[in-house]
């Protein structure tokens, strides 16, 4: 079995294929490509350190990495890390939030990356048309969703930040998750956990009851305890910018710095280091590794805390999810995983067609969704209101139509005037 990579040279790719190591998966080969010579180059032979039985192959030619691929992973960057950092800025600058994957930093990267996205949809459908797309493209649910809709491709969206919540709650809770049922829904980094169940038996009142128990599920602060209570339900990390906007804005502006532009540092010191005479790759890896961890959601919560990744974190990362997806699909196993695909008719507010996050059946016929029921009202509107801006940021970039991207920008609920999302695009140097 032949797994491809479409991005690399980025830094998970080590972390894949030390993953796929582990998992006793048939794979003969993991073939890498990038349009960054000097950095596949680096990570390449990084990633050969990693793998066991299999073979990891380079390459700065598409149709060399993917033809013949039972599984391509998607996980492009367009413009860099350092494009990411500049976007940020330029949204601070403008007084909007900056972060790469929502209000208008996640929109400049969904527009750079659509048709880039899509163009490499269309060509594994060439060379390798049994293949399952595998996608950590960012934004994962509006990209999935425009290469599906563009192309018809095999597709699969994922994310750890379900995982991530899941087993942060269930280690509070004192149950292991193998035995555990997670009722999760929503989109992309707009997803909320409403019961886990154990046994049968429903276990968050515990945690509504214990507020220093619902305080400790997340690992930075970022929702007040009797915000949830009310809610009654327990948001993914991400809802923390849609929940909390201008505190996020103001703990970023007060640092002087942003969580782009401290990525993109610690990038450019790995690979000094990593190219170093005298330094061990895995041993600056796993150091790199280690800091860009510590370093998640601390600026943006003003966390002044050491934010280290629990024993139990080891249970997700995007490599978990991957090879979970990529050995259910193999070997049929049915097993149970959120995942982003077509909706279907699962969540009633929302089209068939739109690419939404909940838990899915995973065989050999790809991910498909399960029923989640009726969700909450109070949720409800944000998510319409996130998918309809998700929707006509698909139709801008594949149309290249400005006014259409003004539009877009304008139906996010973190920008919501015309006016800001004209500045903006502007400034983004979107269009």
């Amino acid at each position: 079995m032949k797994i491809a990579i479409i991005g690399g040279a980025g830094a998970r790719t080590p972390l894949l294929t030390h993953g796929i190591a582990q998992t006793g998966i048939p794979i003969s080969e993991v073939a890498l490509y990038d349009i960054s010579t000097e950095r596949l180059e680096a990570i390449g032979s990084l990633a050969k350190e990693f793998a066991t039985g299999f073979k990891v192959t380079s390459s700065t030619e598409l149709s060399d990495c993917i033809s013949g691929a039972d599984f391509v992973f998607t996980c492009i960057r367009v413009g860099g890390i350092h494009q990411r950092a500049e976007d940020e800025a330029t949204a601070l600058a403008q007084g909007q939030l900056g972060q790469e994957t929502v209000g208008a930093c996640g929109f400049a990267m969904a527009m750079r990356t659509i048709k880039v996205m899509i163009e490499y949809a269309q060509q594994i459908k060439e060379l390798a048309p049994q293949a399952w797309i595998i996608n950590f493209t960012n934004p994962v649910s509006i990209i999935t969703q425009a290469v599906k809709k563009e192309t018809g491709a095999r597709i699969i969206g994922i994310c750890d930040t379900p995982t991530e919540l899941f087993e942060d709650v269930v280690h509070g809770l004192g149950v292991p998750s193998s035995q555990c049922v997670f009722d999760f829904f929503g989109l992309n980094h707009l997803g909320w956990l409403r019961e886990v169940y154990f046994r049968g038996e429903p276990l968050l009142a515990r945690i509504w009851e214990d507020p220093k128990l619902l305080r400790d599920i997340y690992r930075s602060p970022l929702f007040e305890t009797d915000f949830l209570r009310g809610l009654r339900l327990l948001p993914t990390e991400y809802l923390y910018y849609y929940y909390r906007p201008e505190f996020a804005a103001e703990n970023i502006r007060k640092t002087g710095t942003s969580r782009g532009r401290e990525i993109a540092r610690m990038n450019d010191r790995f690979f000094e280091e990593v190219n170093s005479p005298g330094i061990a790759p895995k041993t600056a890896y796993r150091d790199y590794i280690d800091a860009r961890d510590a370093s998640y959601m601390k600026i943006e919560s003003g966390d002044t805390g050491d934010r280290k990744q629990p024993d139990w974190g080891e249970l997700t990362g995007y490599d978990q999810i991957a090879m979970s997806v990529v050995g259910a699909i193999s070997s049929n196993s049915n097993i149970v995983l959120p995942l982003n695909v077509e909706n279907r008719g699962n969540l009633d507010c929302l089209e068939d067609d739109d690419i939404v996050e909940v838990p899915c059946l995973v065989n050999s016929n790809g991910a498909i969704p399960l029923s989640v029921g009726t969700t909450p009202e109070s949720v409800n509107g944000l998510i319409t209101e996130v998918k309809n801006y998700e929707r006509l940021t698909i139709e801008a970039a594949v149309s290249g139509d400005l006014s259409l991207a003004v539009k877009a920008l304008a139906a996010n609920p973190l920008i919501a005037n015309e006016d800001i999302a004209a500045k903006l695009i502007k400034e983004l140097g979107i269009l």
